[in-house]
């Protein structure tokens, strides 16, 4: 069998989603990177300690995001069965998780904003900046939360423009006010962290109002309506939890994990914490394409899966896996020969930017890793039905492997941040091996939607 699609609707499609889904987490991400960028300048240990708490909001992103993933897998089955009532269903089921995680974290952190923080650090200055920046910014997690799932639920049905408009009206907004209010422009007071806090909470308020007005009036896809979040299916829930319940659990398990990290790191001194702000920033900012095409492949899978196609699975996940590895080789590159530039545009010590450079050379090579093994597992084998392989894989390789070796590194053997680093990131090429394996036996591929077409007796499904 060939390892090429030979369909142009296929490529059309996939790098359609992956192109609009990038430029919406581009920007996304670029409001953080305007944050790092503006604190920066005003000083370093306000840079760590934001850094630090946006950690809190990390998890906070992980654990809404796998409510929304649950439900991208299920309403893009629906979707490709034309079935709306059960994308609808599935949309509410995903919006009452997403709310009542984002509510217990908005009280926790608001009560405790330097317990918080004491987790990732012992530097009581960071500590102060982070919590300062808390208490303001744990409001904008309700918003977070409702603005994703609905996003989520537009994005099963192919409707992506919308996502890339409103991370973009953030961006500019969150712009603009950070540089009002950090640093005190037009009369107003300089507020720093808490000025940075605020800004981010105006836009992500802003950017639910948008969302909610689009599916009010312009959206004639999905057509949301507030009664639709009032309805739940017993039977599609029990579905929820069995394909949802394990995303979840393994974002949960992946958020804690990278707050783990940032521990080690911030415990190694505020050098270590700075550029791994830096690194950890620029990554996030050149990755964009391969956690999109992870998003797009779940929209393809389950739509292909809901429309009975099921045997054109196999040589489209052939293919994706080759974009996997071309989009890995790239990335690499522009990280690495981007490296000594981006960590001049930020106003921290001389020894945090040169760990910074370090730490983007280690992350320019296991970066291939990551743009193969995160899409073909999160986006192939979750959307293919089998989502408890992901948690068990997560789980074994960051609890058991790498967050042990790293802390020996950095508080048993006392080796330096750059080896610690190391530790910490190797399990991206680790899993490769695994995630090569498993997407190619072609086991993961799961009917559990009632809604979904059935499928010709000659393909070979698991169920």
């Amino acid at each position: 069998m060939s390892l090429w699609v030979r369909e142009t609707s296929f490529y059309k499609n996939f790098f359609r989603l992956t192109l609009l889904i990038a430029l919406q987490n581009i920007i996304t991400l670029g409001v953080n990177l305007s944050d790092n960028l503006m604190l920066g300048g005003y000083s370093e240990s306000a840079l760590s300690g934001v850094a630090l708490a946006n950690q809190i909001q990390f998890i906070l992103h992980m654990l809404v995001m796998g409510a929304a993933e649950g439900l991208v897998i299920l309403s893009s089955r629906s979707w490709g069965a034309k079935n709306m009532e059960s994308v609808k269903k599935a949309a509410s089921i995903g919006m009452r998780i997403a709310l009542l995680v984002s509510v217990v974290m908005l009280i926790i952190v608001f009560i405790f904003p330097e317990g918080c923080m004491s987790l990732f650090t012992n530097e009581q200055r960071v500590i102060a900046e982070g919590s300062q920046y808390l208490r303001i910014i744990c409001f904008s997690y309700v918003f977070f939360a409702i603005t994703n799932v609905l996003l989520a639920s537009l994005r099963s049905v192919e409707i992506v423009r919308i996502g890339f408009l409103v991370s973009l009206s953030t961006l500019v907004i969150n712009i603009c006010l950070n540089y009002v209010l950090i640093y005190g422009h037009f009369g107003l007071p300089r507020m720093g962290v808490s000025g940075s806090a605020t800004a981010t909470l105006t836009a992500r308020i802003i950017e639910t109002v948008i969302v909610i007005i689009f599916i009010k009036r312009y959206d004639r896809r999905l057509m949301l309506k507030l009664k639709d979040f009032f309805q739940i299916d017993k039977e599609l829930f029990r579905q929820y939890l069995r394909i949802g319940s394990p995303i979840l659990m393994a974002n949960a398990l992946w958020a804690c994990a990278m707050g783990a990290q940032s521990a080690i790191l911030g415990h190694m001194g505020e050098s270590a914490i700075a550029a791994n702000s830096v690194a950890t920033t620029i990554f996030q900012l050149v990755t964009v394409i391969t956690y999109a095409s992870a998003s797009a492949t779940a929209v393809v899978i389950g739509k292909t899966i809901g429309e009975g196609h099921v045997s054109k699975i196999i040589t489209y996940s052939k293919t994706m896996q080759m974009l996997y590895l071309c989009i890995g080789v790239v990335t690499g590159l522009v990280l690495f020969i981007t490296k000594d530039y981006v960590t001049g545009l930020y106003s921290i010590s001389d020894d945090a930017k040169a760990l910074a450079v370090q730490f983007m050379t280690v992350l320019s090579i296991t970066v291939v890793g990551t743009a193969y093994q995160m899409p073909a597992l999160t986006g192939i084998v979750r959307s293919g039905g089998d989502t408890k392989f992901v948690l068990y894989n997560d789980f074994i390789f960051m609890w058991l492997v790498v967050l042990p070796a790293s802390f020996i590194c950095a508080f048993v053997f006392d080796l330096s941040p750059l080896i610690t680093f190391i530790c910490l990131k190797c399990d991206q090429i680790l899993k490769c091996f695994v995630a090569l394996v498993k997407v190619n036996r072609f086991k993961w591929i799961r009917t559990f939607n009632t809604d979904v077409k059935p499928v010709d007796s000659s393909e070979n499904v698991a169920t």
